[in-house]
C-alpha cells in the first residue's frame, strides 16, 4: 500500500479522505498547522505551510500528496485578498513543488465553483470561467498543478459534498448558498420537527451533481493506485435542484416532506459576490479512466444514511 500525505486532514473533505484511505490500508499522514486535539486513525504531523523546505522534509517518503487545505472563510477572501491568494495559489505551488522534489503523485482537490454556472453537466475538458474569488483562486490552483506537474498531476473537482466531519462533532455550518452541508442540515432540522427553508433567489447555487465525501476518498484511492493524471470529476451521476435533493433526502431518511418550505437566504448568509447557478459536472470521462460504475444520487443518499445510522 502507499504512504499518502493529506493536507487539510482536519477539515470536512480532508478528514473523510484521510480516514477512508486509512481504512483501506494506506499509511496516511495528515499535514496540519496546529496540534490535533482529537484521536485520529491517521498520523497527524505539524508542518509550516509557509516554508517549502519544511513541507518537503515532512513529506519524505510520501508516494502521493492529496492537497485539500483551504482557507474556509469566504469573507476573508474578499477582505484580505493577498492572504487569500497565498492560502490557495501560493500554498498549492509550495505543495506541488514539494511533490516534484519527492517524485510524489500530486492530487489537487478543486471545486465545481470554477464554472460560471451557464452550462449543464460540464465535461472534464472545461477550464472553467469563475465568477467569484473562491472559484478564481481554485482555478488558479488547477493551473499551478498543470504547470508544475504536467501529465502526472491529478485535478479532482468535487461539489455538493455530503457526509460527516470526521474530526469535529458538528458540521462547520448549516445550509449555505452552495450545496455543501445541505443534506446534513435538512436531516438535523427535520428530525427536530422544525421547518426547513430551501433557499432560492439570484445568489444561490441552484443545480449541482452532489457526491459523498467517503466516495470521493475511494475514487482518490483509485487515482493514486492507477497513478493517473489529468482532470477528474468526482461527483455523482445526477444533476439535481436543491428542492429535488431535499425531497429525495426526505424519502431516504424517512422525514416529513411537509416541513420543507421555499424562500430566499438571509442577508448574512449571502456570498459576498456572484454565485454560479448550475455547477453540475459530467463524470463520463472520469468513469472511463477509473473503471467506475453507476453512482446515482439515490445510492449516495442511501450510503450516507448508513454512515449516519452506524457512525
Amino acid at each position: 500500500m502507499a504512504r499518502i500525505a493529506v493536507t487539510g486532514a482536519t477539515g470536512f473533505v480532508g478528514s473523510n479522505i484521510a480516514e477512508l484511505l486509512t481504512a483501506i490500508g494506506h499509511d496516511v499522514i495528515g499535514l496540519v498547522r496546529r496540534e490535533v486535539d482529537v484521536k485520529t486513525p491517521w498520523q497527524p504531523l505539524q508542518v509550516n505551510f509557509d516554508n517549502p523546505a519544511d513541507i518537503a522534509t515532512k513529506l519524505q517518503s510520501a508516494d502521493a500528496i492529496v492537497h485539500c487545505a483551504i482557507a474556509n472563510d469566504f469573507h476573508m477572501l474578499m477582505n484580505d485578498q493577498e492572504r487569500a491568494f497565498d492560502a490557495y495559489v501560493g500554498l498549492t505551488s509550495r505543495v506541488a513543488t514539494a511533490a516534484n522534489t519527492l517524485n510524489a503523485h500530486m492530487v489537487y482537490i478543486s471545486t465545481d465553483w470554477i464554472m460560471d454556472g451557464t452550462r449543464h453537466l460540464t465535461p472534464e475538458s472545461a477550464y472553467g470561467n469563475p465568477i467569484n474569488i473562491y472559484g478564481f483562486l481554485k482555478a488558479m490552483g488547477e493551473q499551478v498543478v498543470r504547470d508544475l506537474c504536467p501529465g502526472s498531476g491529478a485535478i479532482c473537482r468535487i461539489g455538493g459534498v455530503m457526509g460527516f466531519h470526521r474530526t469535529k462533532s458538528e458540521m462547520p455550518r448549516g445550509q449555505d448558498v452552495g450545496f455543501g452541508y445541505f443534506v446534513a442540515s435538512i436531516v438535523q432540522t427535520l428530525r427536530a420537527g422544525k421547518e426547513f427553508v430551501v433557499w432560492g433567489g439570484d445568489r444561490v447555487n441552484k443545480i449541482a451533481t452532489p457526491s459523498l465525501a467517503s466516495e470521493i476518498g475511494a475514487e482518490i484511492a483509485r487515482i493514486i493506485d492507477k497513478k493517473v493524471g489529468g482532470t477528474f470529476h468526482l461527483v455523482g451521476d445526477d444533476a439535481v435542484t436543491r428542492m429535488e435533493l431535499a425531497e429525495l433526502t426526505c424519502e431516504i431518511f424517512n422525514l416529513n416532506k411537509g416541513l420543507l418550505k421555499t424562500g430566499e437566504p438571509p442577508a448574512e448568509a449571502l456570498f459576498p459576490s456572484g454565485v454560479p447557478v448550475d455547477t453540475s459536472l459530467s463524470n463520463k470521462k472520469t468513469k472511463e479512466i477509473l473503471g467506475l460504475g453507476a453512482t446515482s444520487i439515490r445510492d449516495l443518499l442511501i450510503a450516507f444514511k448508513k454512515e449516519w445510522d452506524s457512525g
